[in-house]
């Protein structure tokens, strides 16, 4: 039996916590958070293979639903109204979500395996060579396509925008999409050859496609972005995956236009 991730359970615990205090649930969201568990005790069915492959399918649609903010009961409150972050920028706004952070939740208690754990030593090299490859990858094509400038600052709402990107958007994400799609498709890939290879590709794609509603052009930068977070999520686990995403997401928010230039 695997051990609980516990600081991680803790840190979205935390995120959540701060959604919860501008956002509320209505009693529709009952039946989602019934039919999560529902998924995970039929993952849990070991003898039975047909309701654990059930459970993980029932399991993906509530995902994309959540993540999409699709299922009804969650009130995500507003953390920060439309705003121009830097005269070129396209308006940003920031709501702090209460449906999202449940796909992270389950994954963690479902499937604990996810975290890959490494040590803190390899965890660090991991994050210290794969943010470098990130920067060049996405920040520098998004230059490139003349989609972001060189801006920096530090609005007044950063601190709120840090503790969200952290524990609310780049934890879930990567838990999701490096943890459980990358990680189960390494288990499922390991009798072939490169499977890891085959697992990294196909789960950054997934992370692309993901980005498909804000143009091809950031669907294109998060895919190879994704490149990143998954190799430092192969050699330095889930901690590392989270630290290159936020790493990046963090330059993207200080030094450069955000969310892009307008126009």
């Amino acid at each position: 039996m695997k051990a609980l991730p516990w600081p991680y359970l803790a840190l979205l615990g935390l995120g959540y916590a701060l959604a919860l205090s501008v956002g509320q649930f209505g009693w529709l969201a009952l039946i989602t958070l019934g039919l999560l568990v529902l998924a995970g005790f039929a993952v849990h069915l070991r003898s039975v293979p047909v309701a654990r492959f059930l459970g993980h399918g029932l399991f993906i649609v509530l995902a994309v639903a959540l993540a999409l903010h699709w299922l009804p009961g969650f009130y995500n409150g507003r953390a920060i109204a439309p705003q121009r972050l830097t005269d070129d920028a396209v308006p940003f706004a920031m709501y702090l979500n209460l449906d999202k952070p449940l796909i992270g939740f389950w994954l963690l208690l479902v499937c604990p395996w996810i975290v890959a754990r490494r040590s803190l030593r390899l965890t660090a090299y991991a994050s210290a060579l794969a943010l470098p490859l990130c920067v060049i990858l996405a920040l520098g094509g998004a230059e490139l396509l003349g989609m972001i400038a060189w801006a920096p600052k530090w609005p007044e709402q950063s601190w709120l925008w840090l503790l969200n990107n952290l524990l609310l958007v780049t934890l879930v994400e990567e838990a999701l999409f490096r943890g459980y799609i990358q990680g189960g498709l390494s288990r499922q890939f390991k009798h072939l050859p490169y499977g890891d290879n085959l697992a990294l590709l196909l789960a950054s794609l997934l992370f692309g496609v993901a980005h498909a509603g804000a143009g091809w052009q950031w669907m294109l930068l998060a895919g190879l972005a994704g490149v990143g977070y998954g190799l430092a999520y192969r050699f330095g686990g889930l901690g590392a995956a989270i630290a290159t995403h936020f790493g990046l997401n963090l330059l993207h928010f200080g030094l450069f236009t955000y969310p892009m230039l307008a126009g």
